[in-house]
């Protein structure tokens, strides 16, 4: 589960905030297995679409994280969730994409591809209220 200033997210929902505001995330990993997993690690990354194939990781000067972008999770018991809270921080207008990976921690090998992504996350950064 992801959720963004509270709301949940999905592929098809724009969540829109306000420049200069923190905004929450919270993603929440469930282990729905019989077996417990991990490690991981959690990152996420935000980008700019420019429709055209091309993905922009370049932001330092439009988003900032309050704390950190990536989170380590130990171990997941089964029917369990661990729970990973941040911010983001928006500087300037725009659309923007938040891109959240599951890896492997400690290892180069990486998860199938059906546990490494999340669907991107679609942010609408608009001009604060007068």
């Amino acid at each position: 589960d992801i959720l963004v200033d509270g709301k949940v997210c999905d592929c098809d929902v724009v969540v829109t905030c306000q420049v200069g505001d923190p905004v929450p995330l919270q993603v929440r990993l469930t282990n729905w297995s019989k077996h417990s997993v991990g490690p991981f690690a959690l990152t996420m990354m935000p980008y700019q679409d420019y429709q055209n194939g091309v993905h922009n990781y370049d932001l330092q000067d439009a988003i900032t994280f309050v704390g950190s972008n990536t989170f380590y999770i130990d171990t997941v018991k089964p029917t369990k969730d661990s729970v990973y809270f941040g911010a983001l921080l928006f500087l300037y207008t725009g659309d923007f994409y938040l891109n959240i990976k599951f890896h492997e921690d400690n290892s180069s090998r990486e998860l199938p591809l059906s546990w490494l992504c999340l669907p991107s996350v679609h942010i609408r950064a608009t001009e604060p209220l007068a």
